[in-house]
């Protein structure tokens, strides 16, 4: 009889929590810049990094949690995979708050401005 996993659907804002928390961490971001050149095994993204290899599969674990990464496993070699698209939610979320930021620094460029008017 199949093993049946129950997988409860994540809301976008449990996904986003992920992805940042995935992004959040100086060496889960060093191994993705590595992968953004092209896959890699396990022992290729361990060997550059100060850390045993239980350490580094513990953060492609939550990479691949985020979905920033896919992992196939052939007996014991590890290959990665990056998979940028959960990156574009980011994107999407920051998008949100760029007209804010627009915003209030085209009204510190126009403080600034009336200062050295009134200035000069």
């Amino acid at each position: 009889m199949p093993l049946r996993v129950r997988t409860s659907r994540l809301s976008d804002d449990d996904r986003l929590d992920a992805i940042l928390h995935a992004l959040s961490d100086r060496t889960r971001r060093t191994l993705l810049k590595r992968l953004a050149s092209g896959p890699a095994l396990m022992g290729e993204l361990a060997e550059p990094i100060d850390m045993t290899r239980v350490a580094v599969s513990k953060h492609l674990r939550v990479l691949e949690k985020a979905q920033l990464i896919s992992r196939t496993a052939d007996g014991r070699v590890c290959r990665c995979v990056l998979t940028p698209g959960p990156m574009q939610e980011v994107e999407r979320w920051l998008a949100g708050y760029r007209a804010f930021w627009n915003e209030r620094l085209e009204a510190l460029a126009r403080y600034t401005e009336e200062q050295a008017n009134d200035r000069g």
